[in-house]
């Protein structure tokens, strides 16, 4: 719901046709679209570009469509340039939804190759097709799983992107996904431990059953993280069906997708950047401040400049956290 009454930039919608994707599991469409939102006054020709990476369940769509009560990304932006806080940027807003409910924005045997899609086919399409961005003039952005996507863009692709914003990003892996492990077990118990049978069922239903989420949810990230080609979408479990235990050579798997683990091999992309933005609610449910506390106290160790701010929230509803990140973001690009 607009709250600024300025100049209207305008919303664009392109369909990227994607070999990466072709190795898909899911089936899933190779057709994507890309909604791309370009200031008003402007072409996008020589402006910055930001790509917005959105949570697990959701699509960059979403991000444009109107909403009740608060704006939607659009809004928002014609807002923050409008009104002086934010350069003009060119924004895309990819569609990266799956069978499994989202994306982790990295390469997967089992999803598909969302990574190699994203920095070589979306963003090429979009700087050639809006003459935007470019080297050093590339920013991404996202929350909780777009959060994720973002650091772990940033942490190996500073040779692409400029500048990172990572909104409740998924870090700290044995806080958020291992204590939804056990209602996982649980809940594949009444589908006789198969998960090929559970997922079916999922599908089949008019409406989702209670404390589903957690249990698609966990089942995607091992779809992502650990991916097995030759189980059911690729999906198996990093712990024991009968004792809810470890199993450390699948957990490993999981654990160098964790950007409190990868910072170690890896900071050196983070120091090119010419932005890094991260924060989190003091609240959030999913455990993700302690993840990002853990994270950040490693940057300030490696002496790795970044902005880092805790707010008084949980994990929902914090879109308002981008009048923060995305002028942030803007500034250091055309800087």
């Amino acid at each position: 719901m607009r709250k600024f009454f300025g100049p209207m930039g305008t919303v664009s919608r392109i369909t990227v046709e994607s070999e990466a994707l072709k190795s898909n599991m899911l089936g899933d469409p190779t057709a994507r679209l890309v909604d791309v939102y370009v200031p008003a006054g402007h072409s996008g020709d020589g402006l910055p570009v930001l790509v917005d990476l959105v949570g697990f369940t959701g699509s960059g769509l979403g991000h444009t469509n109107w909403f009740g009560f608060r704006e939607n990304l659009p809004e928002r932006l014609d807002r923050l340039i409008g009104e002086g806080h934010m350069p003009p940027a060119v924004v895309a807003f990819p569609d990266c939804f799956t069978r499994v409910g989202g994306n982790q924005y990295i390469n997967s045997a089992a999803i598909g190759a969302w990574e190699d899609y994203l920095l070589h086919e979306m963003l090429p399409a979009i700087e050639q097709r809006f003459h935007c961005g470019g080297d050093g003039r590339r920013g991404v952005f996202g929350k909780s799983s777009g959060g994720y996507g973002a650091i772990m863009h940033g942490l190996r692709h500073s040779d692409i992107w400029s500048a990172v914003a990572c909104h409740s990003g998924d870090m700290g892996f044995e806080l958020c996904y291992l204590p939804d492990m056990p209602a996982t077990l649980r809940a594949l118990a009444g589908s006789d431990n198969s998960i090929e049978r559970w997922w079916q069922q999922l599908e089949d239903a008019k409406k989702h059953p209670d404390g589903a989420f957690k249990v698609f949810n966990v089942l995607a990230m091992a779809a992502s993280y650990d991916p097995d080609p030759t189980q059911f979408l690729g999906m198996r479990l990093p712990v024991t069906f009968d004792t809810c235990e470890v199993i450390e050579e699948r957990w490993v798997n999981w654990l160098r997708h964790d950007p409190v683990v990868a910072i170690d091999t890896q900071a050196h992309n983070l120091r090119r950047l010419k932005a890094l933005y991260i924060d989190c609610g003091e609240r959030d449910q999913f455990n993700l401040l302690y993840g990002a506390r853990r994270f950040v106290r490693r940057l300030k160790q490696l002496g790795i400049e970044h902005r880092y701010e805790e707010f008084p929230d949980n994990h929902s509803g914090v879109d308002y956290r981008m009048d923060e990140s995305l002028p942030f973001l803007a500034k250091a690009l055309v800087g």
